[in-house]
């Protein structure tokens, strides 16, 4: 995956940016609320269709303008692609792929990209929502069909839980459950299945890189945790009916589903240890690095091509190892990255890198000898 044209126009605050970035590694300097992260934001954007900061689209459109346009030309498998969003304060948004449109559901997949920013920092010691979300959004853009299982399982699962209601209201029968019961399964043990699958891969990966980033004294594993299952069961779907059965009149009383794949979670192991209570603070930080990047071998994996890297203001939150071993490793592995900071100093002279400096929306590019 290659991008090599970017253009914007009315999107935050930028009023027009047209750029061809490098191959390998872009840099982009400047101080806060100037638009590095917009930048970044943007491209990001192509991948999902939403933004990872943002509710409303409406808040992507510069003030006071009518609409917002994002365009990318890229390469995946030597194949020349565009991708455009139009994202209108009066009209209902549209994407094309290759001049033709499509809908979300048909985007994902098209356009990968792995961001990282200061906040996945802390994904190890914050809540599970996301954690899951980091998981469904890896696994989506390799499998479409994973991504469309989301969609149905919690179109089903809204389903479940307002029948819920209705039974504990008195205005249907509890024998009504049972064909939501078995459809809800049906999704959440593929679902289920898929993660199992992935973070399987993704440890491998994520531990051969804690391994080399810590210098050979750190084992990483990552385990994933089905809600009210200790030991995974060797029938998936007979434990499930189970559970949902069990769980049935507290779900009443409830008005919640309490079972499934959007309760599960997962746990970071280094050396045995949780260090989610027992890891410091390097540790994690490490343990997360090491995630990103096995996420980039994930989905060269799945795919056949590696996404584009996108790391916002994450280089001040490293030390000198982690950045060096970062960037050793992105331009081994020849990754097309985005990568944001207040200051320069956090790139060694000797970086193989596009330099571009960030002031209220302008984007210039640094000569050699500036």
């Amino acid at each position: 995956m290659l991008i090599s044209k970017i253009y914007l126009n009315d999107f935050r605050n930028y009023d027009e940016l047209n750029i061809s970035p490098n191959s390998i590694i872009n840099v982009f300097i400047g101080k806060n609320a100037q638009g590095k992260t917009n930048l970044l934001e943007a491209i990001h954007f192509a991948s999902f269709g939403r933004s990872q900061r943002v509710q409303k689209e409406i808040d992507l459109i510069r003030w006071d303008q009518p609409q917002a346009i994002i365009n990318l030309t890229f390469k995946k498998f030597d194949v020349d692609q565009f991708v455009a969003f139009e994202i209108s304060t009066t009209k209902q948004r549209r994407i094309l792929l290759n001049d033709q449109p499509i809908k979300v559901k048909q985007l994902i997949g098209k356009f990968n990209t792995v961001l990282f920013t200061p906040e996945d920092l802390f994904l190890i010691k914050g809540s599970p929502t996301n954690r899951r979300k980091f998981l469904d959004a890896e696994i989506s853009q390799a499998s479409p069909i994973y991504f469309a299982d989301l969609i149905t399982y919690n179109k089903i699962l809204l389903q479940r839980n307002s029948l819920l209601k209705q039974i504990k209201d008195g205005q249907v029968r509890i024998d009504s459950l049972a064909l939501w019961n078995e459809q809800l399964t049906n999704v959440a043990v593929k679902i289920i299945a898929k993660r199992l699958e992935a973070i399987d891969k993704i440890n491998q990966l994520a531990n051969d890189l804690q391994q080399k980033i810590s210098s050979h004294v750190e084992n990483l594993k990552i385990v994933y945790e089905i809600h009210h299952c200790e030991i995974l069961p060797a029938d998936l779907t007979a434990w499930f009916n189970k559970k949902l059965f069990e769980s049935q009149q507290a779900d009443i009383i409830r008005g919640t589903t309490s079972i499934g794949p959007h309760h599960d979670d997962i746990k970071f192991l280094i050396n045995d240890r949780d260090i989610r209570s027992f890891g410091s603070q390097g540790q994690q930080r490490t343990a997360i690095l090491s995630l990103k990047l096995s996420e980039l071998e994930f989905l060269h994996e799945e795919t056949g091509d590696y996404p584009i890297l996108l790391l916002d203001d994450v280089m001040s939150e490293l030390d000198a190892m982690r950045r060096s071993a970062l960037l050793k490793f992105l331009n081994r592995q020849q990754i097309q990255t985005f990568i944001t900071a207040t200051e320069a100093e956090y790139f060694p002279r000797d970086t193989n890198a596009e330099f571009f400096t960030v002031q209220a929306a302008k984007v210039d590019k640094l000569s050699v000898n500036d």
